[in-house]
């Protein structure tokens, strides 16, 4: 028998949230608790953060958890807009120890890829098919890059050099917050950057996401580039939905 309930938290690199998933129909349970990432996000500032998120929840079961990071066999090779210690950190096992589990209850992904497995299941049917793209817009630039429904694992895409920066450094969403920018001086950003992935990959489409998805009217009609692009829709609880179902799934990369 399937689990129909299961527990996600996403960590990002200004907050840390955490819910129950009803993985029937990939929405929450009741209200997600964030709590402001820890600074220096360290991997035990963070799994701190992440144990008292579970004893909120009294949540016993699996659990799955999303870095900013790629992440191979459950050991964290990258480290954006986190703490770089994590670079090695066997994230695995380190949430594993604090929150009493057995290793194989915890699934680390990187949080683009598991608000992408969430989009594929419980988002557009259009995202099913051919080359798609989910970008999330963030503190940084998250990516998934699915084929057909399929993840490609640990895509990084926010960090193309565009116009001999690093993407996400000139078009994430917080660069838009600091720097005081209109969402037409952003859009304009976010539409190079796109119009640079797409010559390189060539998508059917692009589903944007992330907490400025919230505010998709305001940017979204502004770009002008050749892909079809929609907004996730799970918006930016899309990772606790993905990290959940890998957690049940048994699914990491």
């Amino acid at each position: 028998m399937t689990a129909t309930r299961g527990f996600g938290i996403d960590i990002g690199g200004s907050g840390i949230k955490g819910a129950l998933v009803d993985l029937a129909e990939g929405r929450l349970i009741g209200d997600r608790l964030r709590i402001d990432t820890p600074q220096p996000a360290t991997p035990a500032a963070v799994a701190e953060v992440v144990a008292e998120i579970v004893r909120h929840f009294d949540w016993e079961g699996p659990v799955g958890i999303t870095l900013p990071a790629v992440i191979k066999k459950g050991v964290a090779q990258t480290a954006a807009n986190i703490d770089p210690s994590w670079i090695g950190t066997d994230a695995d096992g380190l949430f594993a120890e604090r929150l009493g589990r057995h290793v194989d209850d915890v699934a680390m992904l990187n949080d683009a890829d598991a608000a992408g497995m969430a989009e594929m299941r419980f988002g557009d049917p259009a995202g099913r098919t051919g080359v798609v793209a989910l970008l999330t817009f963030g503190t940084g630039i998250g990516s998934a890059l699915f084929h057909d429904g399929k993840l490609v694992p640990n895509t990084e895409f926010g960090h193309l050099e565009v116009d001999g920066h690093d993407a996400e450094k000139k078009a994430a969403a917080s660069v838009k917050d600091n720097e005081g920018l209109s969402y037409p001086d952003w859009a304009k950003r976010v539409d190079r950057y796109l119009t640079v992935l797409e010559n390189l990959i060539w998508p059917d489409l692009f589903i944007v996401g992330g907490g400025v998805s919230k505010k998709s009217e305001k940017w979204v009609p502004l770009l002008d580039i050749r892909t079809r692009v929609v907004v996730a829709s799970l918006q930016n609880n899309a990772g606790i939905v993905g990290a959940a179902a890998a957690a049940v799934e048994g699914i990491e990369h």
